[in-house]
């Protein structure tokens, strides 16, 4: 069991690592040209946090959350989500007071137990930008217009956009009387966490992963004809935006998403390239939560995006991700001058930006070539007792094999250039 990851997580080795820096970078670049903020809350918070904010009727507060009790007799939880946190952040240290609105970014790991399948582990990580202060539907369409360039731009272009109004607390609550009534003559053949949900939140019954429960609430009322006029215009107003900004999309009635805190916007971006798992981007609106949270009145929209599910679909999408170039020189030596002198310049190259490597482990110098290719060097650097006796050393390119004698002096200028 010591040299076995726990059940749903996954090493990121070396060799794949940098498909993630790609990723994670290509997002910062895209935050930076939306003014946005980088935020780094704590890998966990009280328990209330999520209880109060994700909701106590959800399937993450019911069955997913890492929770613990520390040595203070707290009640601590690894975070499952990013929005809460920052919306805690937010609240604790006043950000409200700045100047409005308040764009945020992200890149964390995220915690739920659930049972481990392609496209979701236990630890998964997440990229996600939050909007506060603002409750014009511009920041929804630009937070939904950033998440649509952003994956376009990672070469994935056969997304399939699908958005859906959940109302407010005001209309949402006569859609949930009128979704009770509905399944009343249904409620015995609900699983038992839907049974609960009943009276609490039955809308979190539409989402439920049972198949029984989806079946029971085909032909279910749609919260779309229960909003109210404020909603309505909302959502009209979202779709015009979308509609001038150029970005397609559909509007599902069925997206409910797995958060309590949602109101009005929510979305996702759907692909059939991985399987069941096919939401790679979802977000929406929540109105209510800095409120919640114990802040003032203010309005937020935001999306999470995981990065698993990210690179699953480029892959599937064939999308080229550059490898790195793993080494510039090679320094191969021989004799014991050679090898301190070799120790220095690695350095000296070092410090110029150059990747330099040399071997640590006595190989003769055949053994050093064919090091150096198999850790694909551009070039390699020939120092031995000799050549420094002459102030000379031999810059091989490993390509085309030309050979050239450089003197001392001029081996930084040499290779830099």
């Amino acid at each position: 069991m010591l040299t076995n990851a726990p059940k749903g997580t996954k090493d990121i080795l070396p060799s794949q690592v940098y498909k993630w820096h790609y990723a994670e970078n290509a997002f910062r670049e895209a935050c930076d040209r939306y003014v946005m903020k980088e935020i780094r809350t704590p890998v966990f918070e009280h328990t209330e946090l999520f209880a109060r904010g994700v909701g106590d009727t959800t399937d993450i507060v019911e069955k997913q959350m890492y929770t613990f009790e520390d040595y203070g007799k707290r009640s601590i939880t690894l975070k499952p989500e990013g929005t809460s946190p920052v919306v805690r952040a937010f609240v604790e240290h006043k950000l409200y007071a700045e100047v409005q609105p308040s764009k945020f970014y992200y890149i964390i790991p995220c915690f739920r137990y659930e049972k481990p399948q392609s496209g979701r582990l236990r630890e998964f990580h997440q990229m996600g930008i939050e909007i506060f202060g603002t409750d014009n539907m511009m920041a929804d369409a630009e937070v939904i217009g950033f998440a649509s360039d952003f994956l376009k731009s990672m070469g994935i272009d056969d997304l399939e956009l699908r958005i859906n109004s959940i109302g407010c607390p005001e209309c949402r609550e006569t859609y949930r009387n009128a979704l009770r009534a509905f399944l009343a003559d249904k409620y015995d053949a609900l699983c038992e966490t839907c049974k609960g949900r009943y009276d609490r939140n039955p809308m979190r019954i539409l989402d439920c992963k049972s198949p029984e429960c989806q079946t029971l609430v085909q032909g279910a009322p749609m919260m779309l004809d229960y909003l109210c006029d404020d909603c309505k215009i909302a959502f009209d107003d979202l779709k015009k935006n979308l509609d001038a900004m150029e970005i397609e999309y559909i509007v599902d009635p069925g997206i409910v998403r797995g958060l309590d805190y949602y109101t009005k916007t929510a979305f996702e971006f759907v692909s059939n390239k991985i399987g069941a798992q096919g939401t790679v981007c979802g977000g929406g609106r929540y109105d209510h939560l800095i409120e919640v949270i114990g802040g003032p009145p203010i309005p937020g929209v935001g999306f999470g995006l995981g990065i698993e599910r990210l690179l699953m679909i480029m892959e599937a999408s064939g999308c080229e991700i550059p490898e790195p170039a793993q080494l510039d020189v090679f320094i191969a030596v021989m004799g014991e001058r050679a090898k301190l002198f070799g120790l220095s310049l690695m350095r000296e190259l070092r410090n110029q930006g150059v990747k330099a490597e040399m071997d640590s482990l006595g190989r003769n110098i055949k053994g050093q070539f064919k090091y150096a290719d198999r850790l694909a060097a551009k070039y390699t650097i020939v120092i031995g007792d000799n050549e420094l006796d002459q102030s000379m050393v031999s810059i091989k390119n490993m390509k085309t094999s030309e050979q050239k004698q450089v003197s001392l002096g001029d081996i930084l200028k040499e290779i830099i250039q």
